[in-house]
């Protein structure tokens, strides 16, 4: 039997080791709180303690080559709110959500909502702009409320609407980028957000005594493209007058590109839209209806005016292709430009191949081959190179992967991969694949600049508001294709398309433009004829210039003209020759003029004052000014005087065209009727006007298509009229 005493000292020891046990556990358990996760509990003590607002970073510039602005932010507002503040300050919440929903322009009952959660932060309205902001704050005081803050905040601009909107991109209302370069160059253009820290009690109330600390935010990089706005607007404008002139039913592209770097000076597709109000009902939508937010909505923007046809359409190219085929021929030898070549027919796996030509042109040099652009001549070099030598060059020239621009959505080719001998044939001349417009510039910078094929790009670098680059994007040579000999034979070929062939009402005197024409049927043809329409065709047209020192590579293409004649010759080419001519003239090339450039131009004059003088003195002065004259009334004395003009003075005619002279003072000038001069040669056409007491406007060669003036409409003698000749192709 134990003594009381030890019993004791049992349950005390007990006790003790029961107690130590607890204290170890808690001593651990504090040591795992306070180091192990101290930092995690510190971190939401301190989020506890503190109420804290985003303050948006401004988002950097997007600016063109030359630094002027595409995408700028400006400066707006955000309306927040701490509910339980707002609901302590005193005025009835039904009455603070009415306030601020008349001057936000919003719905009571939505902000009414926010102002009844139990949270310590709401969001009421971004992007306010300033003038609403201050508004806003002044109610605020006049009321004495509690609760509400308006915070900097940054917003999105673009100052040229719709002007290169495919490359561009836009952002959303966070000022994430969702497209374009705004998208691509996200981690430059974001910058970080700073916040608003304040102090507040157990019951999220801020203190009365506590501090407010302010992080600033870092703002977003700027990013500078190789795009040129000048040259932009150049592309933009002729794209939308070839589209409205050619009735094009499903839009087009045109691309500019430096053939030196694969720097893209100008990338335009249409339709497009204003970049400040991207979800816009688009044409033929019910502007009423129409939200651009829901599903459907959506894809169907995703579809028409967000989609890039440059870069995310894939087409036949249809003859422009026919460039890479002379490359490989003239690369490997098998042909020169002087090599005697057939058009005749070549049969295929039961198929005939024939020139586009009715009567073709039998036998020529392969100059005159592509001149021509005879397809069964390219047929008969495929053949030659064999199909694993032709196949090798489209793969070279990057027509089996995608070229790599900086834009989002970039799609792939949809070419052979275990390609028969008709799949050659008909590839040699650019039918039965599709590739990408971005991909057949990218052939044709090779074909330029002497044999390298260089990826294209639009962002050029990314520096900070100081000017410090952050960021350089290099030119990158893929591989070299074809050697500068045969670059500087071919480039000398497609000059000749251009000068003497089917691409040339793309000529412009003194600039030495080379180029290709391309036209391609789709493969929706059966359903397009039993709706009762016309054939869908796709027309093109590539050039390069000036071919003796390329500096730009230009690809102009219509998806679906609804025209009598499709042909790219007849359609694109004079675009592209137009184009090129405003974008040499901009970047300051001098243009010089061989005999045949001077027998296409006609030199202007400026009209002289004759009025007031002798019919004597004005015929004098009109032909020291090589410039024709018509009496009209019946006083033909040389003595007489000039009482009137047409055209008056200071109007520029050209030379040998008519100034009609008045000897009497007219109630109403004489007025002659327009002829019509359709399918007429230049010649025909001046002759048939000068009869009629009217001067012509010349504008391009060969057959007159259209006139300014329909025939038979009167208009005053000596003014001029326009009319419009084009070579006829069919390719």
């Amino acid at each position: 039997m134990s003594s009381p005493n030890i019993t004791l000292k049992k349950r005390l020891l007990f006790i003790l080791g029961v107690f130590t046990f607890f204290t170890v556990i808690l001593v651990v358990r504090i040591g795992w709180i306070q180091i192990a996760n101290g930092q995690e509990y510190q971190q939401k003590a301190y989020e506890q303690q503190t109420n804290n607002r985003t303050i948006s970073p401004k988002r950097g510039t997007i600016y063109d080559r030359n630094m002027k602005p595409l995408a700028m932010s400006g400066s707006v507002e955000t309306i927040t709110i701490d509910p339980q503040i707002v609901r302590d300050s005193g005025m009835e919440a039904d009455k603070v959500a009415a306030g601020l929903a008349e001057i936000l322009e919003m719905d009571k009952d939505t902000i009414l909502k926010k102002i009844n959660k139990q949270s310590q932060y709401e969001l009421i309205k971004k992007k306010v702009d300033k003038e609403v902001g201050s508004r806003v704050r002044q109610w605020k005081k006049d009321n004495e409320i509690g609760g509400i803050f308006i915070d900097e905040d940054t917003k999105r601009f673009y100052p040229n609407g719709n002007i290169a909107a495919h490359v561009i991109g836009f952002t959303n209302i966070d000022n994430d980028g969702i497209d374009g370069v705004e998208k691509m160059m996200e981690q430059y253009l974001k910058g970080i957000p700073g916040k608003i820290l304040s102090e507040v009690d157990a019951s999220g109330m801020e203190l009365t005594m506590g501090e407010e600390k302010y992080i600033q935010p870092q703002d977003g990089n700027n990013v500078i493209l190789t795009i040129d706005e000048t040259i932009q607007y150049f592309a933009e404008k002729a794209l939308e007058k070839a589209i409205a002139d050619n009735n094009v039913i499903n839009g087009g592209t045109a691309i500019v590109m430096d053939p030196r770097n694969g720097e893209v000076l100008a990338l335009t597709s249409k339709p497009d839209f204003d970049l400040n109000n991207p979800r816009a009902a688009p044409k033929g939508k019910d502007a009423s209806t129409w939200t651009g937010t829901s599903v459907e909505d959506v894809q169907y923007l995703q579809k028409t005016v967000w989609r890039n046809k440059a870069v995310v359409d894939t087409y036949e190219p249809g003859s422009t292709f026919k460039p890479v085929t002379s490359a490989a021929g003239l690369e490997e030898g098998a042909i020169t430009p002087e090599t005697q070549v057939t058009d005749a027919t070549v049969k295929i796996a039961g198929h005939s191949i024939n020139c586009w030509k009715p009567n073709a042109h039998l036998h020529e040099t392969f100059r005159e081959g592509v001149y021509n652009s005879c397809n069964p001549v390219f047929v008969r070099l495929a053949q030659q190179l064999g199909i694993s030598k032709f196949y090798s060059y489209v793969k070279a020239f990057g027509f089996y992967q995608k070229t790599g621009i900086d834009l989002p959505g970039e799609a792939g080719s949809i070419i052979h991969t275990k390609p028969t001998e008709i799949d050659m044939a008909t590839a040699s001349f650019g039918q039965r694949f599709q590739i990408t417009p971005i991909q057949l510039i990218q052939a044709y910078g090779a074909i330029a600049n002497g044999g390298n094929l260089i990826t294209p790009h639009v962002v050029k670098e990314v520096v900070d508001d100081s000017g410090n680059v952050i960021k350089k994007f290099e030119p990158k040579v893929v591989r070299s294709v074809i050697s500068r000999k045969t670059s500087d034979t071919l480039k000398d070929i497609l000059k000749g398309v251009v000068d003497v062939g089917t691409g040339k009402n793309a000529r412009i005197p003194g600039y030495k433009i080379g180029g290709k024409t391309g036209t391609s049927e789709t493969r929706e043809n059966e359903q397009l004829l039993v709706q009762g329409k016309n054939k869908r065709y796709i027309v093109s047209f590539s050039a390069i210039a000036p071919t003796d020192n390329p500096v730009i590579c230009v690809l102009v293409v219509l998806d679906y003209p609804d025209v009598y004649n499709p042909g790219g010759g007849m359609l694109v080419a004079p675009v592209v020759g137009k184009l090129i001519d405003e974008i040499l003239t901009y970047k300051g090339i001098e243009k010089e003029y061989s005999e045949d450039d001077k027998k296409l131009l006609k030199q202007e004059v400026q009209v002289p004052d004759v009025k007031g003088k002798t019919v004597s003195e004005a015929i004098k002065l009109l032909k020291q000014n090589k410039l024709e004259y018509k009496i009209e009334g019946s006083n033909t004395d040389l003595n007489a005087t000039v009482q009137e003009q047409t055209p008056k003075t200071t109007a520029i005619l050209h030379e040998n065209s008519m100034v009609i002279l008045y000897t009497y003072k007219p109630k109403n000038e004489a007025e002659a009727m327009v002829p019509n001069v359709k399918n007429k040669t230049i010649d025909e056409a001046t002759q048939a006007f000068k009869k009629a007491g009217i001067n012509i406007v010349i504008n391009g060669t060969g057959t007159a298509v259209s006139q300014e003036v329909d025939a038979g409409k009167t208009v005053k003698k000596g003014s001029t009229v326009e009319v419009t000749f084009r070579n006829i192709f069919e390719d």
